[in-house]
């Protein structure tokens, strides 16, 4: 099969429901009988951007090709944009590109206002949010854990068990997130290995070495593609992305298209 249709097909497997039986059809008819999807489909780990304040950095980052951008509504960070800043950022966002909102123990009502403005795809806890306030919001949402050598990642996730996905970011104290600094990847459990999003100090200069080591679902960066705090260098997000697709190559042995 055609590299460039093999991927089309991925895609279209990976971001479709699993009880869809008209992809079934599809990939039972592109496929030989037997052969298994392992061997065929390219592995693929997602991207998302976090941290952008600027719309040009937005547009940058989608024509770069990345799977989603993060905005940040936590008024300490230095990434922090306001409402409004984040509504025009993600109207410029093309469908299949998700908007994720991001908060650390916001009030409910900041969290409402934006999903009322912005009007994003996914949200995401970096606090100490308890699972029944994440869920509270009726949205689908991801939930941040700040990975130390005592946290239990395991029974974290099973407080979470209806997330889409839980992001491992780096412990620092007072810093709920955008540390620049990585964790021990030895601390991930086997368990998740494959399902969870990995974030902390990743840059063009490691994120290869972390996806051979741990193939995560989705790598989550923001100061790594900084040349200033919330401000994003166009060139560094093309070499990660580059990276990260170099290395998903050297796992499955097929060149994205």
């Amino acid at each position: 099969m055609p590299p460039r249709r093999t991927w089309a097909l991925y895609r279209a497997f990976r971001r479709a429901p699993s009880n869809n039986p008209t992809l079934f059809l599809v990939l039972c008819a592109a496929f030989p009988m037997g052969e298994s999807f392992s061997r065929i489909m390219p592995y693929r780990t997602r991207i998302k951007v976090c941290g952008l304040t600027r719309q040009e950095d937005a547009a940058r980052a989608v024509a770069e090709g990345v799977d989603a951008i993060g905005l940040v509504f936590y008024e300490p960070s230095p990434r922090y944009v306001d409402v409004e800043s984040a509504a025009k950022i993600a109207r410029l966002v093309p469908a299949f590109v998700d908007v994720v909102a991001l908060f650390v123990d916001a009030a409910e009502e900041d969290v409402c206002r934006v999903l009322d403005t912005v009007k994003p795809d996914l949200l995401q806890f970096h606090g100490d949010e308890a699972a029944d306030y994440c869920r509270g919001f009726g949205r689908p949402y991801i939930k941040a854990l700040r990975v130390q050598r005592e946290t239990d990642i395991e029974g974290q996730a099973a407080c979470y068990q209806d997330a889409r996905g839980l992001l491992l970011d780096s412990f620092q104290p007072g810093m709920p997130g955008g540390t620049g600094v990585t964790f021990d990847w030895k601390l991930v459990p086997a368990s998740l290995r494959e399902s969870f999003v990995l974030a902390g100090g990743l840059d063009a200069d490691n994120v290869g070495q972390a996806i051979r080591t741990l193939q995560p679902y989705a790598v989550d960066v923001s100061g790594g593609v900084e040349r200033g705090k919330g401000i994003k260098d166009g060139e560094k997000i093309r070499r990660f992305i580059e990276q990260v697709q170099a290395a998903d190559q050297s796992i499955s042995g097929v060149k994205r298209q």
